[in-house]
Formats: structure tokens, sequence, C-alpha cells
């Protein structure tokens, strides 16, 4: 199987982060945006899309309201109390006025009631990120080099001259950690803790990264990028 995808003719290439506790309409929603191009990572509720925030950052978040524990709205808040400018389409089973405007007080930049049809949430998502344009990155977030490959940090994306590079979850989360430090070595109880897999432990870090070097390591075997430091962790040397 090939390692590269590519989005179909037209799609947008944006990453979506779909928070819903509801399981049947996260795996309609990412199956649904992905064939139009989207790249989805989904989450259960807000901790688990804390969670990825910590380590990623997504192009826009699809973020239903009546969650159980933290709410959509508390989520959003909360967000935006720390600088967070991620653009947030809200969905939510209440349609009143009174519901739509708590949302967009809460700093939400649309508002979308359910049921919906899924076209629907794609123009407002296509929409909204016409509106806010992409993400600014910071000194840590900037691309980096591996060779004839390019990871973006913020967009969490691994390309090269054959297209995007397939990656999953854990190994997309394990580079942009060391991505955002290049050159610094990071022990693999800080990587772990930053990921927060302190109950996975210290080994699956270690699986990680051998699986991570399959991927971006022309000989994996003889690491170019991804070294190990004995007895102090790992660190990512980007270059040619």
């Amino acid at each position: 199987m090939s390692l590269y995808t590519s989005p179909p003719p037209g799609a947008p290439d944006a990453h979506v982060l779909v928070v819903d506790d509801d399981a049947r309409l996260r795996k309609l929603l990412q199956r649904y945006l992905s064939t139009q191009g989207f790249r989805i990572s989904v989450a259960s509720g807000a901790t688990e899309a804390r969670q990825i925030l910590g380590f990623m950052q997504p192009d826009a978040m699809v973020l239903d309201v009546t969650m159980p524990g933290e709410t959509g709205l508390d989520l959003t808040r909360a967000l935006r109390l720390v600088g967070q400018n991620l653009p947030i389409l809200l969905l939510t089973a209440r349609g009143e006025p009174e519901d739509r405007i708590a949302g967009l007080e809460s700093g939400a930049d649309d508002y979308l009631g359910k049921p919906f049809e899924p076209r629907e949430l794609l123009l407002r998502l296509r929409a909204l990120l016409r509106r806010v344009g992409p993400p600014q990155p910071t000194d840590n977030q900037r691309p980096v080099e591996l060779g004839d490959l390019v990871f973006d940090p913020v967009r969490s994306l691994l390309s090269g001259p054959d297209g995007n590079v397939y990656l999953t979850g854990g190994e997309s989360a394990l580079l942009a950690v060391l991505a955002r430090r290049p050159g610094e070595v990071l022990s693999r109880e800080a990587i772990a803790r930053t990921l927060e897999m302190d109950e996975a432990g210290e080994r699956a870090i270690d699986v990680q990264v051998t699986r991570l070097r399959r991927r971006i390591e022309p000989d994996p075997r003889e690491p170019r990028y991804l070294h190990t430091v004995r007895g102090r962790g790992y660190v990512l040397k980007p270059g040619s």
C-alpha cells in the first residue's frame, strides 16, 4: 500500500477536528468530510479534544454543544480565554435564537442546528476557512525539512515529491512534538507526558519512534533525522 495520499481535485486540504460524543455522527462526518478532501481528526469530548490540541493545530473545529461534562460552549469559552483563535463551528440540537446567540457570544464563528444536511455543513466550513485564512505559524511551528520530505507541525502534514505521506495519529503526534523543538533532546518521559501517554509507558514511545523512522528515514536502521541519544531520549535533526 502506498504511503502517499492525495486529496480530490479542488479539495481544500484542510485539517478539521470533529468533536462529538455521538460515535455514529463522528464516523459519518469523518467519512463524508474526508471524501471532500479534508484531513479529519475526531474526539469524543472536550478532554480528548484538549489532548489533540496540545500537539497539533487544526485549521478548524466542528464542535457539538450538548456533550456530557464540559460542554461545547464551555470548551469554546476556555479556548478563547487562552488566546486560541481556532475557527469553531458549533453543532447543536437546540435551534432557538437564544441558543445560537449564546454560542456566538462564547466565541464560536458559526452555528448549525441538528439535524443538518452534510452539504450545508461542508459549505459553511469552506466559507469559514475562506474568511479566516490560514493560521500564521510561530517560530516553533514552522515546517521542517527531512530530506525530500517536509513536515508542517501546524497542519500535522508530512509531504514529499509524490504527495502527502500517510501518518497514523500516533506517528503524527510524535513528529509534531519533536518538530516543534528541533535539535533538542527530549526524554521519553517528557514525550509521553506531552502526549498524555503516561499510562502506556515509555516503551510505547520507542514503538512509535520505530514506526515513524519507517516513514521519514531513507534507511531506518541508520537514522539520519530522528536520532537516539543513549540514556537521554530522542532528537529530531532536520536537514537535507
